[in-house]
């Protein structure tokens, strides 16, 4: 089971933004908290994920998440909708 950071970078205010999603609702709030998340931050209301700005991307990279392209975000999508 793994934890993703996509690659866009979405405008957020004066933040840049991107998506972290996980093979499991549980690792992504596992994940979340480890990198000092709220839980009322999570977007559940289309794909299950949060938000995550440059430098929260740049922790959950160093413990363990990986960074995806627009592709695979794609295939967690679809997954998640089946």
């Amino acid at each position: 089971m793994s934890v993703y950071v996509d690659k866009a970078r979405n405008r957020f205010g004066r933040m840049i933004m991107c998506h972290m999603f996980a093979d499991t609702i549980d690792e992504l709030h596992e994940m979340a908290q480890i990198i000092g998340m709220k839980k009322e931050w999570y977007q559940s209301k289309s794909t299950p994920h949060y938000d995550v700005s440059l430098s929260r991307k740049r922790l959950a990279l160093q413990v363990g998440a990986i960074e995806i392209d627009a592709r695979k975000v794609v295939e967690i999508i679809r997954k998640y909708r089946r």
